[in-house]
């Protein structure tokens, strides 16, 4: 089974998220995935309590995973939304040249919980996620790009909806808008959860192979490629006692989430050598003006202002759409570069 988990494709959120991104998870074609940093499953309790069987959820079973995991991407009361952030930044990785910090990157998104006839929890979820100035923290909308010194115009994250469905079994990656037709088989839904003390851990590493939404013949400036390499790893921290805690609907955490990924399609790169990697904090539980400056709130609240307040149902007919399915939807293709 412990091979089976590390060979299997998983499929669910974060942050929000991210998704991250973003900031939410996703899965399809060729991925490999480690639960955690040596690829086993549950740790071993080291504290003075037992966070890790009980005595509200055993973390040993599928059901207890799908009810801990759940509080904490949501909260089971369903008149409840929750609120998660991220806030980081994005480096360029080009080779035979040092790593440079490119922008900053800080978003939010709002969720909630609806339980389904089959006793699956459906996750719903707006995200927003915006690129900004490294010095002055401002939400970039043109961006002076140093690899091409060119202008270009700057595309923030911004998923309504991202859904998915959290059960007693890993879900079906998703289909990416028909790019993905893989089946795998169903695996109980055990995550890596470890005890250190009253703390409680759990990390995921998701590793991504998968056909490119923006075709490199038609998007010359936009696509990395044919295919898009992408790897996502999350670290989430959490009190003990809250997720044994029955009277708790969600549980807070905190926690960091990195992500490697191709040139983003705004950046205009095409298929030049190199990527971005993403490295930011994350959490739940704090008011986002604790969190976030106040300008970028004012912008979120003028430019996105429903992304304040998750979706009121959850329908499985709407897709969720990748941020490159978006692009292809809601862009056109750079005209070429002017040589000057």
């Amino acid at each position: 089974m412990q091979t089976q988990r590390r060979d299997f494709i998983k499929g669910f959120g974060a942050v929000g998220a991210f998704g991250a991104a973003a900031l939410s998870l996703g899965a399809c074609g060729n991925a490999n995935v480690n639960t955690n940093g040596n690829g086993e499953g549950n740790g071993a309790s080291s504290g003075p309590g037992d966070y890790l069987s009980g005595p509200y959820v055993d973390l040993s079973t599928g059901e207890g995973n799908k009810i801990a995991y759940a509080r904490t991407q949501g909260n089971l009361d369903e008149s409840e939304q929750k609120v998660g952030w991220f806030k980081g930044y994005v480096m360029g990785v080009r080779p035979g040249e040092k790593i440079r910090d490119l922008f900053g990157f800080a978003g939010f998104g709002v969720s909630r919980l609806q339980q389904n006839p089959d006793g699956s929890i459906a996750k719903i979820l707006r995200e927003v996620g915006y690129y900004t100035d490294l010095r002055s923290g401002e939400v970039l909308e043109e961006w002076r790009n140093p690899y091409l010194n060119e202008t270009v115009s700057v595309v923030p994250i911004a998923n309504d909806p991202f859904n998915y469905v959290i059960s007693d079994y890993f879900p079906e990656p998703p289909e990416f808008g028909g790019l993905n037709e893989e089946k795998p088989p169903q695996i109980p839904f055990i995550l890596p959860w470890t005890q250190r003390g009253d703390r409680v851990d759990m990390e995921i590493h998701i590793h991504l192979y998968y056909p490119n939404a923006l075709d490199p013949a038609k998007w010359v400036r936009e696509s990395s490629g044919s295919m898009v390499q992408v790897s996502e790893f999350f670290a989430f921290h959490m009190d003990g006692a809250h997720i044994q805690n029955a009277g708790m609907t969600t549980t807070p955490y905190h926690g960091v989430w990195n992500r490697t990924t191709p040139w983003l399609p705004w950046m205009l790169m095409g298929q030049e050598p190199g990527f971005c990697q993403y490295a930011a904090f994350m959490g739940s539980g704090e008011d986002l003006e604790q969190v976030h400056d106040r300008a970028l709130l004012d912008y979120a609240e003028k430019h996105h202002p429903k992304y304040f307040n998750a979706p009121e149902t959850y329908d499985p007919a709407t897709p969720s759409l990748s941020s490159l399915e978006l692009y292809a939807i809601e862009r056109t293709p750079a005209p070429p570069k002017q040589e000057t």
